[in-house]
């Protein structure tokens, strides 16, 4: 019997550099499990959609699909667009067990790869210190996914000894730009923003123009297609190919 397939589920975005860096992250996935049927899908603005692939699988003999969305935090797209989309393809496909897991998240391993993507920003505008970071995200309407920001930026400052803040590119405050001003505004110059975005689009290019707008130093490049992302896909199907097992 095969195992269960996965379907590494984006959000999708009109900037085709972010179609590829999720198709990149998948083909890192499937270079750590060779044995598994692994596709990529997009809810909207990307192709191929989320329909085209459960069909494509269920033609292919696949009754139980693990979708694992990649998305940071619990927001709406994870509270509404997620389940909507499952309970479409679930009525189309009846026979077909369905199940999404929890979505890609916060880890703090995720901080490796903040770091390593910050270090290659610092090492191409030739900076040797910083005294300041700032942690840039998406945001959201929804306070809880800010705060979930928010605490992953402590963590990180913390472990740098460096002070930090939470920034957002869309629905919150304070703007990069402004935690970078409210930074100097304290007499620090050499402040570094971290991208916490999967993939490249609109809003990490907003967030990274206003904070060199603002005087930051340096801005690193997206989480992308890193080995340890990969990882937690795999990890988030791995709960999600046991709960399809019946008790």
């Amino acid at each position: 019997m095969a195992a269960p397939a996965l379907v590494a589920l984006a959000h999708g975005s009109r900037d085709p550099r972010s179609a590829a860096t999720i198709n990149a992250l998948v083909a890192e996935v499937r270079a750590q499990r060779p044995d598994l049927r692994i596709e990529s899908a997009f809810l909207e603005l990307s192709k191929p959609t989320f329909n085209t692939v459960v069909d494509r699988l269920v033609k292919a003999g696949y009754d139980e699909i693990v979708v694992v969305p990649l998305l940071l935090t619990d927001a709406y797209h994870a509270k509404v667009d997620v389940p909507s989309a499952i309970a479409e393809a679930t009525a189309k496909h009846p026979g077909v067990k369905i199940r999404a897991t929890a979505i890609l998240g916060l880890e703090a391993c995720f901080l490796e790869v903040l770091d390593e993507r910050l270090r290659t920003a610092l090492r191409v505008h030739r900076i040797r210190e910083l005294d300041a970071l700032v942690l840039a995200a998406a945001g959201s309407s929804d306070p809880l996914a800010n705060q979930a920001v928010a605490r992953l930026a402590r963590i990180w400052g913390a472990h740098h000894k460096l002070p930090v803040t939470a920034a957002y590119a869309s629905s919150a405050p304070p703007a990069t730009g402004e935690a970078v001003r409210a930074f100097r505004a304290e007499g620090r110059r050499h402040i570094a923003v971290a991208s916490l975005f999967l993939a490249p689009g609109f809003l990490p290019d907003r967030a990274a123009e206003l904070a060199y707008e603002a005087g930051a130093v340096a801005v690193s490049a997206p989480l992308g297609a890193h080995p340890e992302v990969a990882r937690t896909v795999l990890a988030r199907y791995a709960v999600g190919a046991v709960e399809l097992v019946p008790v």
